[in-house]
């Protein structure tokens, strides 16, 4: 489990067939061989932590229901920790397990912020809400509007500065997480309701 809150901006060493190398040396630093990272949102295994690097085997399943397919030598990922037992809980639950992949249609600089549209596909826009939760590329947002094609978040300077995020462009490909909280209470309801 995570928080959406990124620790560090890792840069993608290698990715050549299914191993993902990223050059990340406080998270690799903290981690061992088997321990949980989210990259870009999505969670991985640690399979090595040297040398300031962490390795991920990434399955043709992620790469299909994931952003990280596009990943380059020199690309920049957010990088966070699993949450340890006693960490606080700053962003909201987040699980690294990617909803779908989304498409930011417009940044518009706002004072020293940005507001950012992301259109996002049904089966992640039925779980927004004004003033709720959701991760793009693993950091705990709040929606700020939505309309039927997707959501609006605000990204305050400290956002901007230590994500990936103060980087977007238009037409760029984000990974997307709802609430799992929604979908737990979406689930819970249907079973009772006829």
């Amino acid at each position: 489990m995570f928080t959406g809150i990124v620790r560090e901006v890792g840069t993608v060493d290698a990715f050549v067939g299914s191993r993902l190398v990223v050059a990340g040396p406080e998270t690799a630093a903290g981690v061992a061989v088997g321990d949980s990272v989210s990259v870009a949102g999505v969670c991985l295994t640690v399979v090595d932590a040297a040398g300031g690097r962490l390795s991920f085997d990434v399955v043709p399943e992620t790469l299909s229901r994931t952003a990280l397919g596009r990943l380059e030598p020199g690309d920049s990922v957010n990088l966070e920790p699993a949450l340890r037992v006693g960490d606080p809980l700053g962003g909201h639950v987040v699980q690294g397990h990617v909803d779908a992949v989304g498409r930011v249609r417009s940044i518009e600089p706002e004072e020293e912020s940005r507001r950012v549209w992301v259109d996002a596909p049904e089966s992640v826009v039925r779980y927004c809400l004004e003033k709720g939760s959701l991760a793009v590329d693993g950091v705990s947002l709040t929606v700020a509007a939505l309309d039927d094609d997707g959501f609006e978040v605000a990204l305050i300077p400290h956002t901007l500065e230590v994500t990936t995020l103060g980087r977007l462009e238009p037409g760029d490909a984000v990974n997307l997480e709802t609430d799992v909280l929604a979908k737990v209470v979406e689930r819970l309801l249907a079973a009772r309701l006829p």
